[in-house]
C-alpha cells in the first residue's frame, strides 16, 4: 500500500523536479552566455539543495571541515541513485565530473553537466583513454574531480567493484583522494525502482582526505581497498 502511495506522489514530484531543473538550466545558460561562471556555480548550488527541499527531504552533511579551502581533490563516492550528483553538488558546487558519455544524451541534464566541466567517459580505445586522462589531469590542476568509482549505480545497495580510472588519474596528477559516503540514497531512489521513498533519511559523510603519498607506492588492489574501506566505514546499514 505504501509503495502505491509513493508511486502516485512521485509522479507530480518528478514533474515539479524536471520543470524546476529546466528553469535552472535556462538561468544557468543566461549566466554562461555572459561568462559568469561563479554565478552558474551559485545557481547549481541552489538547484542541488532545492531538489531535496522540493522532495521534502532534509540532506545532512557532515565533515565540511575536511575540505581545505582552495584545495583540489579526486572526490570518490559510492553510487546508488541519480540524486547522488545533487547531494555532492549541494556541498561542492564547483566540482568537475567524470562519468558516462550517455548522461549527455539526457535532455536538460546535458546542459548542466557541460556547464560543470563534465568529462565524458568514452569507449576505451587507446586514443580516447589518452585524451580523457589528459583532460582530467588538466582540470585537476584547478578543480576537484568527482568520480563514481563503481561506474554505475548499485542494484542491491552494496558497493560495486571499483574501476581503476581514479588510480591512473591520481598517479598522473598531484592531488589527494577525498572519500565521500552517501547514506540513504539507495533507499531514496535506486536505479531499479520508479518511486521515491519519502520516508528515507539521507546524509553525506565527507572523510578526511587520503594523502597521495600514502597511496602512490601501493598496488592497485591495495589502493582500491584503502579507499573502499574508508567509504564503507560510514555506511549505515
Amino acid at each position: 500500500m505504501r509503495a502505491r502511495i509513493y508511486t502516485l506522489v512521485s509522479v507530480p514530484v518528478f514533474i515539479i523536479l524536471y520543470s524546476f531543473t529546466f528553469v535552472i538550466v535556462l538561468i544557468s545558460l543566461f549566466f554562461a552566455i555572459l561568462k559568469r561562471k561563479k554565478s552558474v556555480q551559485h545557481v547549481m548550488h541552489f538547484w542541488a539543495k532545492s531538489v531535496f527541499y522540493l522532495m521534502g527531504k532534509k540532506l545532512t552533511i557532515n565533515g565540511m571541515q575536511n575540505i581545505q579551502k582552495g584545495g583540489n581533490y579526486i572526490l570518490i563516492a559510492n553510487h546508488a541513485s541519480l540524486f547522488d550528483i545533487m547531494a555532492i553538488m549541494a556541498f561542492y558546487p564547483n566540482v568537475s565530473w567524470f562519468g558516462h558519455e550517455r548522461l549527455l544524451r539526457i535532455p536538460v541534464f546535458k546542459q548542466i553537466l557541460l556547464m560543470t566541466n563534465y568529462v565524458p567517459m568514452k569507449s576505451a580505445t587507446f586514443s580516447n583513454t589518452r585524451l580523457m586522462l589528459d583532460s582530467l589531469i588538466h582540470k585537476s590542476q584547478t578543480n576537484t574531480i568527482a568520480i563514481f568509482h563503481e561506474g554505475t549505480r548499485t542494484l542491491d545497495g552494496q558497493i560495486n567493484n571499483f574501476y581503476k580510472g581514479f588510480i591512473r588519474l591520481m598517479k598522473a596528477s598531484d592531488v589527494n583522494i577525498l572519500p565521500v559516503t552517501l547514506n540513504g540514497f539507495y533507499s531514496l531512489k535506486p536505479k531499479n525502482r520508479f518511486h521515491i521513498n519519502f520516508n528515507s533519511k539521507i546524509n553525506v559523510i565527507i572523510h578526511k582526505p587520503i594523502e597521495r603519498s600514502l597511496l602512490i607506492n601501493k598496488s592497485d588492489s591495495e589502493i582500491i581497498e584503502s579507499v573502499k574501506e574508508v567509504i564503507q566505514s560510514a555506511i549505515i546499514k
